[in-house]
């Protein structure tokens, strides 16, 4: 990442750089403004299970990623007509690329893609670490 010299009180300069696409920087109404919805959404979509912020004490923080990533969620539901409980169970099933219809190069640098790998019966998405539920 690009670093910016800054010039501290004392006149020596530092380097400060922006902060990677996993970073949580974001607070919700922050996120919610980036991404045009309400608060209550970005809580939805939590309760739901389709969306893990980080949270610093009781105040939740995204990154990047979770911008980008709920971002492809709500093209999903609103471009493609897919309800939160069909998402669930779609991403339970196969991966959020074969959803949204990325092409290769899209899915293969996306921070935000949910990916799962099987062990034995449970699913577990890459991204969070939780097992997928069937129901």
């Amino acid at each position: 990442m690009p670093k910016k010299a800054v010039a501290t009180k004392s006149g020596a300069k530092t380097r400060l750089s922006r902060p990677g696409p996993k970073v949580p920087v974001y607070p919700i109404g922050v996120a919610a403004r980036l991404l045009d919805v309400h608060p209550r959404t970005l809580r939805l979509y939590e309760a739901e299970g389709l969306v893990r912020p980080q949270y610093k004490g009781s105040r939740r923080l995204y990154s990047q990623s979770d911008i980008q990533w709920i971002s492809c969620l709500r093209s999903m539901i609103h471009d493609e007509g897919i309800s939160i409980p069909g998402l669930k169970r779609l991403l339970a099933l196969i991966p959020c690329w074969e959803i949204n219809g990325c092409p290769e190069e899209v899915y293969k640098n996306c921070d935000a893609r949910m990916e799962v790998q099987q062990e034995g019966t449970t699913r577990y998405c890459k991204k969070c670490g939780e097992p997928f539920s069937s129901s």
